[in-house]
């Protein structure tokens, strides 16, 4: 079985790394001295430095080359360029093959989750995603992790499972795909909060209060849009949320930490070498918000400081000034 990744970050080129102890594995790469250094040298030092990756894995910057032969493909680019990727792709891709997203986002103007995207622009193949608690340089440094592979196919699913699991990865299959999808791209929505709070200089009971009430909001929001809620209580919905709110390796955490801190959007992010798909998923969650009739009170501020200029330290009195509910109000089955 070959496997083909597209996209050569930190958390693309980890899941290369261990396809290639499973499979014969291309890692594409769009700059082509990070392709030569994956494949001569066994590094990525512009996203993973100090790692050594599998000296089986193969990478190109030829993306015919990598594409052609696949009998899977794992799309491992950020949520914002993942129609263009797909549509540059898509003639060189062979029928059936199987798609996973790793992107924990969603489309700007249409609002579409990625396997949505990717169903749309490769028809005929069967898109699933690949989500939970994994920070990619705890994998590579031999840390024990566990994930979900979730399409609807369970056949498929299954399959999947010993392309990506090695013994300290465990793999675990959802037919959730919609849950998997909203949970991951709203988690980073939360982290980004957390961070804030990290910023400001508030206690593990605030912290903590976040991602309680962060779970609530990821849960409404995606069982309204069909997902399931024991899918937001697993390893797509409160596993990732914990690992992306309280890692120091959260990119969305470290924004949201320097926001608390006073620092403009426009400098934090220009300063990162790597996307934190939060910032932009803020905007599109309150639109999936108001079209679902869901109340998001944190993605709210964390939308209002990031997009609206709203300082932190008001956006935190704006939440502990909202009227009081019962705790379990607007959830599923409450």
């Amino acid at each position: 079985m070959q496997v083909a990744v597209i996209g050569a970050g930190s958390w693309g080129t980890t899941i290369a790394h261990l396809c290639a102890r499973n499979a014969p594995t291309t890692l594409w790469a769009r700059r082509a001295d990070v392709a030569d250094q994956v494949r001569d040298d066994h590094r990525n030092e512009q996203y993973l430095s100090g790692f050594e990756l599998h000296p089986r894995l193969h990478a190109t910057a030829d993306l015919a080359e990598a594409v052609a032969a696949a009998d899977v493909l794992v799309m491992g680019v950020p949520s914002h360029g993942m129609r263009a990727t797909a549509v540059e792709l898509a003639p060189h891709l062979r029928p059936w093959v199987p798609v996973v997203s790793l992107s924990k986002g969603l489309e700007q103007d249409t609002r579409l989750r990625m396997t949505q995207v990717l169903e749309a622009v490769l028809p005929g193949h069967p898109c699933g995603v690949l989500t939970g608690p994994n920070l990619a340089k705890e994998i590579l440094g031999g840390d024990a992790a566990a994930t979900v592979i979730a399409m609807e196919d369970p056949v498929i699913a299954e399959a999947l499972q010993d392309v990506f699991a090695s013994d300290l990865f465990r793999v675990y299959t959802n037919p959730d795909v919609i849950g998997c999808e909203v949970a991951g791209a709203l988690k980073n929505v939360m982290a980004i909060a957390s961070g804030m709070a990290d910023g400001l200089g508030t206690g593990d009971n605030t912290r903590s209060a976040v991602i309680t009430r962060g779970l609530a909001e990821l849960t409404r929001l995606g069982c309204a849009m069909g997902g399931h809620q024991v899918t937001c209580a697993g390893l797509a919905g409160m596993g990732d949320l914990i690992a992306t709110c309280i890692s120091p390796q959260s990119r969305n955490r470290y924004v949201g930490e320097q926001l608390g801190r006073g620092r403009p959007i426009e400098e934090i992010v220009a300063e990162m070498q790597m996307v934190a798909e939060g910032v932009k998923t803020s905007k599109v969650v309150i639109e999936l918000g108001e079209q679902y009739g869901v109340d998001l009170p944190i993605a709210g501020e964390v939308h209002a400081v990031i997009h609206q200029g709203r300082p932190a330290v008001e956006a935190y009195r704006g939440l502990l000034g909202r009227n009081v509910r019962a705790e379990m109000h607007d959830m599923p089955g409450a």
